[in-house]
């Protein structure tokens, strides 16, 4: 039997020294939160696992990948060097069904899904990765690790099949914290049953025999296709070494993936895969798991695209107003929050473009964030605790609040009560502080936010409201001046009954 291989953070005695002077996460192998230390002083080897293409991306995957997005823009922002690597997973039943049913090929299926993908997340503000991996495209590399799998007695062929041999790995369940004992005695012979080519229940596909009418490849096993839990641990080998820093995913993938992968990688590599697992919690939909079966599964076209539904950057907030690693229910109240958080930070973030001419501002052309601020100090503190992003967003929101006042003064007294030059500087640090959250607010263009109305028609929706009051129909009047705010036209009632407006 293999030791297991000695993983984690720094030591007991460094991480008691660090604590409070660095970053630090939460590892999921340690289960306590570690100072960041990556193997390489300054640069960080960061691996996400990707989808399996074969449908639209959902909320969970919106979570997940606003998550460590995130994570990496934070990083990069304290001053690691981070190499960021996702994957797709291009072969699988899941895609090979669904090519069957729509009488379509799996690279049809895959290709239209990670192109869907891609939209998906440009419209989320998320970055792309440094490097992309395929399954389909690192056959070689599986191979290779299988081999090597294999020769070091941790495999065994079985009728076209390759097997992994679990019980021989000493470490398997310590990300997990799972027992093979106990997870035996709980599983009523259910664990593997039917499958009479393992050697142990627990045993898992590495490679797969081919099938009639099923893509394969040529392999010293025979024609066949590789298991899912082998990818992403040749991905990682090809593309960032033997050994990364973080490997991050979400909690539903703690067990069987990650560990499976951990027993894969340690195996054959003699070293441990990844110093730090983060993984994202769930997300339930008005308090229920989301799934198909309970009708409450929801895409991120659907949800962006549906009549008053939230603009991204309120998706990414409701998001961001959580810790990521508990899990979030998506209600009606949570996303209408969102959408009012989003109404406040993007006053704020709009305030240069808007008034920043009647002050006297020429706008930068990339801000400029004082690094001695006590934002800045709150929202680092907030983020080197384990990413807490409730803690940064409420300093944007508290930026965003003072800006949006001053913009009131601006309006209705004719100018601010702060100083130009303060104004242009908490300005700055917002947006540059936005932008590590990867919240950003353009500009509209001219008859945007107002739904398409010219003027004249809002002067008519003005003199509907001023007739409605002469009439004492209040609550019409009322519904007017909420329709023109709702489409970004706030009204200014002034003395003699003249009513101004701005957009």
């Amino acid at each position: 039997m293999k030791a297991a291989v000695i993983c984690g953070g720094p030591p007991h005695w460094l991480r008691h020294r660090t604590l409070q002077m660095a970053l630090v996460l939460y590892n999921t192998l340690s289960r306590q939160k570690e100072p960041f230390e990556p193997i390489e002083p300054g640069k960080v080897k960061f691996y996400c696992c990707g989808v399996t293409v074969y449908d639209y991306c959902h909320l969970g995957h919106a979570r997940s990948y606003i998550v460590w997005d995130t994570v990496r823009r934070y990083l990069t922002w304290r001053g690691y060097d981070v190499t960021y690597v996702q994957n797709f997973t291009d072969i699988d039943d899941k895609i090979l069904n669904r090519a069957q049913r729509e009488s379509s090929s799996m690279e049809a299926v895959s290709h239209k899904y990670i192109e869907a993908y891609f939209e998906d997340m440009a419209r989320l503000n998320i970055q792309e990765a440094d490097e992309y991996t395929y399954a389909t495209r690192t056959i070689d590399g599986i191979q290779r690790l299988i081999g090597e799998l294999e020769q070091k007695g941790f495999a065994y062929p079985a009728g076209g099949d390759v097997y992994y041999t679990v019980r021989k790995f000493e470490g398997y369940g310590k990300l997990s914290g799972r027992k093979l004992d106990d997870m035996q005695a709980g599983a009523s012979g259910r664990v593997g049953e039917g499958d009479d080519k393992k050697k142990d229940p627990f045993d898992f596909a590495l490679w797969k025999g081919a099938k009639p009418g099923e893509p394969a490849w040529d392999s010293p096993w025979g024609p066949g296709r590789p298991g899912w839990h082998i990818e992403c641990s040749a991905m990682i080998r090809e593309h960032l070494g033997g050994a990364i820093d973080i490997q991050a995913g979400g909690l539903d993938l703690t067990f069987r993936l990650h560990e499976n992968e951990i027993a894969q990688s340690e195996a054959a590599n003699d070293e441990c895969l990844a110093r730090y697992w983060m993984h994202n919690g769930m997300v339930n939909v008005d308090g229920e798991k989301m799934s198909k079966s309970l009708g409450n599964f929801t895409t991120i076209r659907q949800l962006l695209d549906t009549q008053g539904g939230p603009h991204p950057m309120a998706m990414r907030l409701f998001v961001l107003q959580a810790q990521y690693r508990k899990p979030i229910d998506f209600t009606a109240d949570a996303i209408a929050s969102a959408k009012n958080s989003w109404q406040t930070i993007q006053a704020g973030l709009l305030f240069g473009p808007q008034y920043g001419d009647k002050l006297g501002w020429t706008l930068p052309d990339s801000v400029k964030v004082d690094q001695d601020s006590d934002a800045v100090s709150q929202f680092q503190t907030s983020m080197d605790d384990d990413f807490n992003t409730p803690g940064a967003v409420a300093v944007l929101f508290d930026l965003a609040k003072e800006l949006r006042r001053q913009g009131n003064l601006i309006v209705h007294e004719g100018k601010p009560d702060a100083g130009s030059d303060v104004l242009l500087q908490q300005w700055q640090t917002l947006v540059g502080l936005a932008q590590v959250l990867g919240i950003e607010a353009e500009p509209e263009a001219e008859g945007e936010s107002t739904g398409g109305l010219s003027d004249a028609e809002i002067d008519a929706k003005i003199t509907q409201r001023r007739d409605a009051k002469k009439a004492k129909n209040y609550a019409e009047a009322d519904k007017i001046r909420d329709e023109l705010s709702g489409l970004g036209i706030t009204l200014i009632d002034k003395p003699g009954g003249v009513t101004e407006w701005h957009r």
